[in-house]
């Protein structure tokens, strides 16, 4: 190979490995409103969505209202269960949507502290103290959700609900470490 080629390739290489490693995964992100937060999670948390946050739950035989209601026929709810699992529903909606709009507004506060530059060591301790607290609210209110949920079911209902939602298979003993309904409270219909 001719030697001015070689070097072309050489520094062509080099220029592209440089750009490539100077690279940060979060670039394009100081655009964001909050930069902790996609446009995409600033709306989950407004429209109080789960976001992930029941998954312990969920994956554990507890199942979800929303899900619930999904399924209403194929789980023959009660009408006593459908009403009170749309009333679960909505009562948590509401109030996973005042703890998301927190949340997005303590994540506010947070990126304000860098962007005005006034970041000190006890401001951010305070401001991420708030944060924190405020994920742990919302998520065990999703949490807690799921366990209420799950007191409005009976065993069976929540065993094919597991069914319903692809975590176990329709016959238990095919499935060796399906989600225990232990927990549920039967429910007379």
């Amino acid at each position: 190979m001719h030697a001015g080629i070689k070097g072309l390739l050489l520094a062509t290489f080099c220029a592209v490995s440089l750009a490539s490693a100077q690279t940060s995964p979060y670039a394009g992100q100081e655009q964001r409103a909050i930069k902790s937060l996609s446009e995409q999670d600033v709306s989950g948390l407004l429209n109080g969505a789960g976001a992930g946050f029941a998954r312990a739950a969920e994956l554990n035989g507890y199942p979800g209202p929303m899900h619930v209601l999904e399924h209403t026929d194929r789980l023959a709810l009660s009408a006593e269960q459908r009403s009170a699992t749309q009333l679960l529903l909505t009562q948590h909606k509401a109030r996973a949507r005042t703890l998301g709009e927190q949340l997005v507004n303590a994540e506010r506060d947070l990126d304000k502290l860098f962007a005005q530059r006034a970041a000190d060591a006890g401001a951010v301790d305070a401001a991420t103290r708030r944060v924190g607290l405020l994920q742990a609210d919302l998520r065990a209110e999703h949490l807690k959700t799921h366990v209420a949920q799950t007191a409005l079911l009976s065993a069976e209902q929540v065993r094919m609900y597991s069914v319903l939602r692809g975590y176990t298979a329709a016959n238990p003993a095919e499935t060796p470490h399906a989600p225990s309904s232990g927990h549920a409270h039967p429910r007379s219909n």
